[in-house]
């Protein structure tokens, strides 16, 4: 290669009918930028700390004014806050690689995402990922498209359900880079995935995968997502509404009664109402009335994170011990396993129409 080319710059040529001396630019190539929530950097006080106060401080997460919001946020909660968080992290901490899950587990389904696709597509089509809150940004993913020639970009939140404090945050964050940009690419967005089919077969496939060999069968599944104020749904926000659809079309996969398959919701913070029943208290009703052997799974999640291996494997796993229940399942997330890529590549090349 031309040692005067950038090395960032791949197959870089001179443009069609420009002057000899124009500097060589890269091949122009179709982007997909996968996101996802975020991670910290790592467990300590300061790396907890910054990585809360961005997540708490979106207004699409806790939409209070922030004349009231921050002093509560920054003086009272993250004094306390990032040493419990730092302690949820460090229990499920991947330390050989010194990362979350969340990342290791993003950056593998990037991966292999790429790989199929490429193998499908050709070589014209480049894959990176970034976090709404946290490292590897978004803006870092986006410019990493932009240096390989990427001039059109579709957008991929790994939210099934469309949420604001999830979906939206992350297609704010997107644009928002996007108005730093002098010369912007072409971009689309992928829309929520919570009913397609091949989400639904894979959900069903990873239940009956995991409860194949289980000896003590569960008498109840449980769809837990994470939750949202009850005035979220109120204002519009469709979330409870298409989690409530991917259980339904789960239980009807599955061949399963309608109290065989329920849905809860996890993870309540604040005071207000939030959408249920929550999760952490369904578990442990259902072991009051005599259902010793349940199975969670989180539909939500298209990653096992600090919710999954934490707050469900510890949690609420607790709660459902101590009101009697015997065995508690945990089924893990879709991951990066061959059936969720595939769905995720089929989505990719369905959205991608008219651009290959």
């Amino acid at each position: 290669m031309d040692q005067s080319v950038p090395p960032s710059v791949v197959e870089a040529h001179r443009p069609e009918q420009a002057p000899v001396d124009h500097p060589a630019v890269a091949r122009e190539k179709i982007g997909v930028l996968v996101a996802n929530l975020g991670t910290p950097d790592d467990t300590d006080y300061w790396s907890m700390r910054r990585y809360l106060s961005e997540f708490l401080s979106d207004q699409r997460v806790v939409d209070y004014p922030r004349w009231l919001w921050q002093p509560l946020l920054q003086l009272i909660i993250l004094s306390r806050r990032p040493f419990a968080s730092g302690a949820a992290y460090r229990s499920i901490w991947n330390t050989d690689k010194d990362e979350s899950p969340l990342l290791t587990i993003t950056r593998s389904q990037s991966e292999k995402l790429s790989t199929r696709l490429r193998a499908e597509l050709g070589d014209s089509i480049e894959v990176s990922f970034g976090m709404r809150y946290g490292n590897p940004s978004t803006d870092k993913a986006l410019k990493e498209l932009e240096e390989k020639g990427c001039r059109r970009i579709l957008f991929f939140p790994l939210y099934p359900q469309y949420g604001s404090p999830t979906t939206a945050t992350a297609c704010d964050q997107f644009f928002r880079q996007l108005m730093k940009r002098k010369w912007q690419p072409s971009v689309r967005t992928v829309p929520a995935y919570f009913d397609e089919p091949g989400y639904i077969e894979a959900l069903a496939a990873s239940v009956s995968e995991r409860l194949e060999n289980e000896t003590h069968q569960p008498s109840v599944v449980v769809a837990s997502y994470h939750g949202v104020p009850k005035r979220f749904l109120e204002e519009g926000d469709p979330y409870y509404c298409q989690c409530r659809k991917t259980t339904r079309l789960l239980r009807e996969r599955l061949g399963q009664a309608e109290d065989e398959v329920v849905t809860a919701f996890q993870s309540k913070f604040g005071p207000e109402e939030w959408v249920g029943p929550a999760t952490v208290d369904k578990v442990a009703e259902l072991a009051r009335q005599g259902h010793k052997s349940i199975a969670v799974l989180s539909p939500a999640f298209s990653a096992d994170c600090v919710e999954t291996l934490e707050e469900i494997e510890e949690e609420i796993r607790d709660a459902f011990m101590e009101a009697g229940g015997e065995h508690f399942i945990y089924i893990p997330c879709l991951n990066d396993r061959d059936d969720h890529i595939a769905v995720l590549a089929d989505i990719v090349k369905r959205e991608l129409g008219g651009w290959i």
